[in-house]
């Protein structure tokens, strides 16, 4: 009886082995991560310029290959999965402090990075809460140097609660335009502002020319099989002093373990 029971106990280890094996397997998802300001203001959408180049370097020095938000969206469209060890980087609203602070560290280590852009706000400053954004000439430049521009909506409108299906849409088609017309560029990529949207505001989206847009951790999925709500990870400074932090935002299973939220 109890080397039946011994065998019984070997049997469903190895069958819980196996269950784990495939959901491990299933759950990669090649990391997207999500920066806001690159600076030295308190809160957790900002992080140093020193620690930006640290949390660079580790990606360097580990191995990871920094590819880009296109090459990503054509192989989840393709079904070709990648290899492990990637990573895409961008960053959201278009701080002028990605000018001056990521931009430098970018191009040290020849990394590709996607910059979701307010439109309507370049070039201002608000007084109020202290943000500046970048200018178009300093958008042009970082074009130039490698990085790729996305829209993110004219005013960071919330998609997720808006009603009026032709303002949703000016401020998503309109985000895409006014790139195209000052830098020359293709804007092919959209973030929803806070990563809020539902299935009207995708379809929007996808109608406006964009071929995949960016969340937070919002959707109807776990896992980044839909080009139109592809999850992020959230980076902050606390990252850089735990490596274990980082190395599981990096290591493509991090989603398997996060609470995810509803898209609106």
């Amino acid at each position: 009886m109890l080397k039946k029971r011994k065998w019984l106990l070997i049997i469903a280890l190895v069958f819980l082995a196996i269950a784990c094996f495939f959901l491990i397997s299933s759950g990669y998802t090649v990391p997207i991560l999500m920066y806001h300001s690159i600076g030295y203001r308190e809160g957790s959408f900002f992080v140093t310029p020193e620690n930006f180049n640290r949390q660079m370097e580790y990606i360097k020095k580990k191995g990871y290959e920094v590819i880009t938000l296109d090459r990503l969206v054509r192989s989840i469209r393709d079904k070709e999965p990648l290899k492990r060890n990637k990573v895409v980087i961008t960053f959201d609203d278009g701080y002028r402090d990605n000018f001056k602070y990521a931009y430098p560290v970018l191009k040290k280590f020849n990394f590709s990075a996607t910059v979701f852009l307010v439109t309507d706000f370049m070039g201002r400053y608000f007084e109020g809460s202290g943000n500046e954004f970048m200018k178009w000439d300093e958008v042009s430049a970082m074009s130039k140097g490698g990085i790729s521009f996305g829209g993110h909506t004219k005013t960071h409108l919330d998609l997720g609660l808006i009603k009026d299906e032709a303002r949703a849409f000016a401020e998503i088609a309109g985000s895409k335009k006014a790139i195209e017309d000052r830098i020359g560029t293709p804007a092919d990529f959209f973030c929803y502002p806070s990563g809020a949207f539902n299935e009207a505001v995708k379809e929007l989206v996808a109608r406006a020319g964009y071929k995949g847009a960016c969340t937070t951790n919002r959707g109807f999925t776990k896992f980044n099989r839909d080009v139109y709500e592809l999850k992020r990870i959230k980076v902050t400074n606390s990252d850089t002093h735990k490596p274990f932090s980082f190395w599981a935002k990096l290591s493509g299973y991090y989603n398997i373990f996060k609470k995810g939220k509803k898209p609106y």
